[in-house]
């Protein structure tokens, strides 16, 4: 190859590197300006992407929130369902109990025994009726001008029909409808403030009265506790420390269903009644810490604990009394059901200095 066309060929690859250079470097500036309409539609269209991310989001807490409420909905039918289940064994319980009150009665005093169907259907009479024979009955029916026997109708159905024409019928106990169904009747809450020391025993109505006190705040109590959990945000609901709360609460309310039966029978001992008035008085004046030391009071009691030899000759020494004094039983561990009941009235004041809290900050239990 000679020199002239060695030359040429160089300068042809030159120029074809200068050309594509040129190309290249012409590519950025064509991109460097933009049409308005395009940085419009670029614009336009990020818009509608947020949007429609917006509305996905807004679908699906729409989406938690009514699957939500359908849950809430269904425990709640379920919470409803069982309460009228335990209502139903409890008026079950306590109508087995009244025909056998009533046959033990109507066996002192003398009358006839109720058999087969009339005896399974009829409930006792209340308190303030006494039953009347039935010769006296049928002469009584007579002289209101009413018939003596309607058809199918038994002794205590004529009986309650007599009352009711005399005036003289008794209303029935309503059962309520709170956290624990129960037939005692609630006071109002400027009424629930109870008394230092409970009545003595020979006042039968302040016992009653005392009663429905207790029964009253305890209820509202576990009903403002119930709220409270309920009012708690989704996902500490959820956590395993909410569910703990929940438990904690559900158990509280069961294990203080025998404490209201009992109150419903005036079935509480003195000893037992009198510090837990003390307790509920501490905790309604919001003395929380007084509270709680009349708690330990009630659930250890007074009684040493002895380490060790308790007994080292044959002489009665002066600190043995300690051993063998009075106020040396614990109350709480003499029975299962007392003892749940009573850590369930411990598990109330816990609440109640939360949603109470005190003006002295020193009567916050630790």
């Amino acid at each position: 190859m000679d020199f002239a066309s060695l030359m040429k060929s160089q300068i042809s690859k030159a120029k074809s590197d200068i050309t594509s250079s040129s190309s290249a470097s012409a590519k950025p500036d064509q991109q460097k300006y933009l049409k308005r309409s395009d940085l419009e539609a670029q614009r336009q269209a990020a818009y509608r992407a947020d949007q429609a991310r917006l509305e996905t989001e807004r679908l699906a807490k729409q989406r938690q929130k009514r699957k939500f409420e359908e849950e809430e909905a269904e425990k709640h039918a379920e919470r409803e369902e069982k309460r009228q289940r335990l209502a139903e064994e409890s008026r079950r319980r306590r109508e087995e109990e009244e025909a056998e009150e009533e046959r033990k009665r109507r066996k002192r005093l003398g009358l006839p025994e109720l058999k087969g169907k009339e005896e399974k259907q009829e409930t006792p009479l209340p308190e303030g009726q006494e039953d009347i024979e039935d010769e006296v009955l049928t002469a009584k029916l007579r002289g209101l001008e009413e018939p003596v026997k309607l058809f199918g109708e038994t002794h205590r159905q004529r009986l309650k029909r007599y009352f009711r024409l005399t005036g003289q019928e008794v209303a029935a106990p309503v059962l309520s409808e709170g956290p624990i169904p129960t037939y005692l009747q609630m006071v109002e809450e400027k009424d629930m403030l109870v008394p230092v020391k409970p009545p003595p025993a020979s006042d039968v109505e302040g016992k009653k009265f005392l009663f429905r006190q207790l029964a009253s705040y305890f209820t509202m109590v576990l009903r403002e506790w119930e709220i409270a959990l309920a009012r708690r945000p989704m996902e500490v609901r959820e956590s395993f420390q909410g569910r703990k709360a929940y438990d904690a609460m559900v158990q509280a309310r069961d294990n203080m269903r025998p404490f209201f039966k009992r109150m419903e029978k005036s079935d509480i001992p003195d000893d037992v009644l009198a510090p837990v008035t003390e307790i509920v008085r501490a905790a309604q004046e919001r003395r929380y810490v007084d509270a709680n030391d009349g708690y330990l009071r009630l659930s250890i009691g007074k009684a040493a604990w002895p380490i060790g030899v308790t007994m080292v000759g044959i002489h009665e020494r002066s600190a043995r009394e300690k051993l063998h004094g009075e106020n040396t039983q614990a109350h709480i561990m003499s029975d299962e059901v007392t003892r749940k009941y009573l850590q369930s009235i411990k598990r109330c004041l816990t609440f109640a200095q939360t949603r109470w809290p005190p003006e002295d900050q020193g009567q916050l239990m630790g």
